[in-house]
């Protein structure tokens, strides 16, 4: 389980890549890139391949192109404490060539708050050498070093990127002049407590290839003017997406052939589906057609030198409320590094006699602005409470900072995404105590103790700490996420007292989680994760108490997570990846009451909901629009992009492998299996009959030889002999009853393919279809090409004569219309009664079945192989272009691309709900549900929408509340549903007109007055075992009723649910 993205529908399921950027190959890649060098230690640069295994998830945000350029970067990262060791860890997880860690202090107590790979036993030592060797674990290709020394001018000409962090600030204005003149790239970044800072600077001309990373789009042309401006129309199926300002080019346009291939045209939007574009006067007539593709274009931009931006500074927002926040805080840091310099220390946490002596110094520093950094006015309440918590060191600070900063750096290397111009604050004042003005602390609730949480003391107190030890929180998954709060919790010091912390997920390691789920190292590929993640945060922290689980939450577990278990906890954490489970979760947190933090990642964008018993809504609340489905017959007979033929070649891979299987596994062991097939809508017990007859009769295999001929008959069933039967039916020059030309618009006209066991991917196809058809027949299979190209050569093919008569539907309508037609039904009848003759009998059989489930990051079972090639040799029948592996991958296994910068700021924002939370808030406005896009940058912080409320009579009610009825009263006689339906007339004035629980109808005014009299005096819960016909199980103490009800007037109310209470 890991990360989830924005809109719920991309928690849920993945990607939806729009058609644009084609790769040209059309064989099926066959790559092994997870070469390791004899001595260990594997190696980036120029002559490196990129291990498509370790990064997979990562390159579809980044894409190959920008990983390459990031593994010729050798970085410096300086400074060891929380941030730096937070930015370090994401930038090796990334590839770079070489990351040099620097510091020269040694470890404290205050650096453990947030210093997760110090331990206690480090106090005293350098911090750079101990981190060293924890972060070289982190990724094989990326060579760590550190370094002791004074950071000299000749030492940082090695690399491409410096990053200072702990730096005072005459350092950063002497090697940020040195680097800015020598082309050297910089990043700053800061966090005084629960404050943070971040500065670019990557020279007088950088030039960035992509701004955004959004797949180029591209639409289908219906018309072009001849104009001085032409006009460019396009087909009104959707959209065409495109901004003024943007590049495009042309292919495939019939007429106006001069725009084909054209160099890139600015164009201007004039409305969604139109926009104008150059001169075309002088060019041939438009004739129909075309597809106009979106041009990343590269941008340059300029970075001003250090100096230079802290006068005249340029500010990225972080909180849209919070506009004048930074201006204040530019001010406000250079008065920490004023004070600094003055007493050789940082403003004693909470102490007022520094507060005034540190808005003094801002006063003055402020006063000797000379560009737009001079503000008007200082907000001295700002500033005091920076000098207050400028001694802190918080985990979800430097977590949310060092995420933004390691993405900088990657910009840097890479060119790719919009870099952060100039200046970036932060701040997070709402997670102090939220009495007016924020309750003050005093000095000696947040002096050190030489504790662990020294750093998060100086910020909190310690009351907030033992609080915090208390907790007894669930966490639901540790992929991404869950890694990254597990190390927040542990680093906090959540449950390091007498509470617990649970964490479950049921998947085990594999290679690909390791490029962003940093508890885990190659040796723990295929371990669990629950059980690995909890161990490696215990090595963090010994204090954590945390229990792993490998459950899969959901209805099957509500034995195990049952009443008393979530009535135990305090709150529940989600690191889901698919929508449902995050739902079911939401039920149950509504249900019982108890908090939810929410949040999910998509490449470089983010984001964090916060659910607050009767405060917010919940998760479930808002629902996004269904994902856009694929037309049948755009699959089966029209497509016109590669999604089309990969949707295509995944249904073929489920119609030939697992499904008929599965369904002929079933009807030999399952004697209820017929009579259920036949109670099927429609055509659907035809279909599966049909599968069942063919797989074990006409296709079933007894030889290696036999999986061949199949897969070389199927080929040309679908490559050739079905292309020239769609092409009998509507030839290239058919017209439409209109006398427009049938194919045109987003039907291409498609050609038939004739076999060669010369072509590649021709042999691709045949290799993977023959060993997954044996495969599912139990048989063993080969990867013998050539042993292959023998059988083939004895393999009879059946000429093919296109029909007359046969019937093909042009659109999803016509199909549906057909299906239900009289005559076609009574054919399937008569066909169904034929199959119940000639199927086997399944006590006679020997079959040893087995249904293939797709899986798709395992590249010797020959999966992607089918994928990529069944999907490429339909995308050439339509002169599609075709997809690489990389992309059919991403597409086919609706993977969600992802990046451990972006989970880490996430998670840092999550941490600090939690904080809140456990201080008891109860403002709305103290929370802050967040958004972020860390390629553009962007980010939107809002405050949780509130739980809508209702009202019945005079009474207001949210999701949040419920009837609590008592079902089984001392005297132990349980509440008939006479009792239960009086119960509402007199006590709330309700007359209940339908009761329901689950999926089962128990009372409704229009019940049979047979069935009423029945149930009228029978206990609640043996209506509701008698309904549902399934047991209570002994871990219930309580039904869910849902009501439809009349008031007094007899007007329908809407009312809350009802928590019937058995036990």
């Amino acid at each position: 389980m890991s990360s989830s993205p924005l809109s719920k529908k991309r928690r849920l399921s993945g990607t939806e890549t729009k058609t644009g950027s084609h790769c040209s190959s059309s064989n099926s890649v066959r790559t092994d890139l997870s070469h390791t060098p004899a001595n260990g230690m594997a190696k980036n640069g120029n002559d490196a391949e990129i291990d498509e295994g370790l990064y997979s998830r990562q390159l579809y945000v980044l894409g190959h192109a920008a990983m390459k350029r990031m593994q010729n970067s050798n970085v410096l990262i300086s400074g060891m404490r929380g941030l730096g060791v937070e930015i370090a860890k994401n930038v090796i997880l990334a590839g770079v060539r070489s990351v040099t860690v620097h510091d020269q202090g040694v470890a404290e107590w205050r650096d453990l708050a947030s210093q997760f790979y110090l331990r206690e036993a480090d106090l005293g030592k350098n911090r750079a050498e101990v981190s060293r060797l924890r972060l070289a674990e982190l990724n094989n290709y990326v060579p760590v070093t550190a370094f002791t020394e004074t950071l000299t001018e000749d030492f940082m000409t090695d690399f491409q990127v410096v990053v200072l962090t702990n730096s005072n600030i005459e350092e950063r204005q002497q090697l940020g002049e040195f680097c800015h003149t020598k082309g050297i790239k910089l990043v700053i970044a800061d966090t005084r407590g629960l404050f943070g800072q971040l500065f670019c600077d990557f020279g007088d001309e950088m030039l960035v290839l992509d701004t955004n990373g959004e797949q180029p789009l591209s639409s289908m042309i219906s018309m072009i003017t001849k104009d001085n401006q032409a006009v460019v129309t396009c087909l009104d199926e959707t959209r065409h997406g495109f901004e003024s300002g943007d590049y495009v080019t042309f292919t495939e346009v019939q007429g106006m052939t001069e725009l084909n291939g054209c160099s890139p045209v600015e164009i201007k939007v004039l409305g969604p589906y139109t926009f104008s574009i150059c001169d075309t006067t002088g060019f041939i007539d438009y004739i129909r057609g075309g597809i106009v593709s979106q041009v990343k274009m590269p941008k340059k931009i300029a970075f001003k030198s250090i100096s230079s931006s802290m006068a005249e500074p340029e500010f990225v927002l972080t909180d849209f409320a919070k506009f004048d926040r930074p201006g204040q805080l530019h001010v406000g840091f250079q008065a920490i590094h004023a004070f600094q310099k003055k007493h050789n220390h940082l403003p004693a946490p909470w102490n007022k006699a520094d507060g005034e002596e540190f808005l003094t110094l801002a006063k003055e520093v402020n006063a000797a602005q000379t560009g737009s950094a001079k503000v008007e006015q200082l907000d001295e309440a700002l500033i005091k409470k920076l000098s207050f918590v400028a001694a802190g060191d918080l985990a979800p600070i430097n977590a949310f900072i060092g995420g933004l900063a390691a993405q900088e750096v990657m910009k840097a290397c890479t060119g790719k995404f919009m870099p952060l111009m100039q200046w970036l604050y932060f701040d997070a004042l709402e997670c102090l105590a939220e009495q007016e003005g924020g309750a003050e602390l005093t000095e000696e609730e947040c002096a050190p103790r030489s504790c662990r949480y020294d750093g998060q003391i100086a910020v909190f107190g310690t009351k907030l700490q033992e609080m915090l030890g208390k907790q007894r929180y669930f966490l639901v998954g540790a992929g991404a996420i869950g890694c990254e709060l597990l190390k927040n919790f542990a680093m906090i010091g959540l449950a390091a007292g007498k509470g617990e912390v649970i964490v479950t997920d049921m998947d085990t390691i594999e290679k690909s989680n390791l490029n962003r789920q940093f508890l885990f190292r190659p040796s723990d590929v295929t371990k669990m994760k629950s059980d690995t993640a909890a161990a490696a945060v215990k090595q963090m922290n010994p204090s954590i108490r945390i229990t792993g689980h490998q459950n899969r939450v959901g209805p099957d577990t509500e034995r195990v997570y049952d009443d008393d278990f979530f009535e135990s906890l305090d709150g529940v954490t989600n690191a889901l990846d698919n929508v449902d489970a995050r739902m079911y979760m939401d039920r149950r947190c509504v249900y019982y009451r108890k908090p939810l933090l929410e949040s999910g990642t998509l490449g470089t964008k983010g984001n964090v909901q916060v659910v607050i018993p009767f405060l917010t809504e919940s998760y479930s609340s808002s629902q996004d629009p269904p994902e856009k489905s694929i037309p049948i017959c755009t699959l089966k007979n029209f497509p016109n992009a590669i999604e089309h033929t990969l949707q295509w070649a995944r249904d073929e891979f489920e119609g030939l492998f697992k499904q008929p299987a599965e369904n002929s596994i079933q009807y030999l062991s399952d004697p209820k299996f017929m009579e259920r097939t036949l109670k099927l809508p429609g055509a659907q017990p035809v279909e599966v009959l049909e599968a069942v007859y063919k797989s074990l009769v006409t296709d079933c295999p007894h030889s290696w030889a036999d999986c061949v001929a199949w897969a070389r008959n199927h080929w040309q069933c679908q490559y050739s002999n079905n292309i020239r039967q769609l092409l009998h039916n509507f030839p290239p020059e058919q017209l439409t009853s209109s006398g427009a030309p049938f194919w045109s618009g987003p039907k291409r006209c498609p050609h038939g393919l004739d076999f060669s066991t010369s072509n590649e991917l021709h042999l691709d196809y045949v290799v993977s279809a023959a060993n997954l058809f044996a495969q599912s027949y139990g048989l063993k299979g080969s990867a013998d090409r050539a042993g292959v190209i023998k059988i083939l050569q004895d393999v009879k093919v059946i000429p093919f004569t296109p029909r007359s008569g046969v019937k093909i539907h042009v659109s999803d309508q016509e199909l549906q219309n057909s299906n239900s037609s009289v005559g076609k039904m009574h054919t399937y009848d008569s066909r169904l009664d034929d199959l119940k003759v000639q199927l086997p009998s399944p006590e006679s059989s020997t079959f040893k079945l087995c249904a293939v489930d797709f899986e798709k990051d395992d590249d010797t079972n020959f999966h992607m192989d089918f994928i990529v090639a069944s999907s490429n040799l339909r995308a050439e029948n339509y002169d599609i272009p075709p997809a690489d592996r990389h992309k059919s991958k991403l597409i086919a296994g609706k993977i969600i691309p992802a990046i451990a910068t972006t989970t880490a700021a996430v998670v840092g924002l999550v941490c600090l709900e939690l904080i809140k939370i456990i201080q008891g808030h109860k403002k709305l406005e103290s929370f802050k549900n967040g958004f972020m896009n860390l390629a553009l940058p962007f980010f939107a912080f809002s405050e949780p929408i509130a739980a809508p409320s209702h009202k019945y009579y005079e009474i207001d009610w949210t999701l949040w509340d419920r009837f609590e009825v008592t079902g089984l009263p001392p005297n132990g006689e349980e509440m008939t549903l006479r009792q239960f339906l009086d119960y509402f007339k007199t006590e709330h004035k309700l007359e209940i007109t339908m009761l329901s629980q689950g999926v089962s109808m128990l009372y409704s005014f229009f019940m049979p007055a047979a069935k009423l009299k029945e149930r009228l005096d029978l206990p609640m819960t043996e209506i509701v075992t008698k309904v549902s016909k399934k047991k209570l199980g002994k871990h219930v103490k309580a039904l869910v009723f849902e009501l439809c009800c009349n008031d007094l007037t007899d007007e329908d109310v809407e009312v809350p649910y009802v928590r019937y209470t058995i036990r």
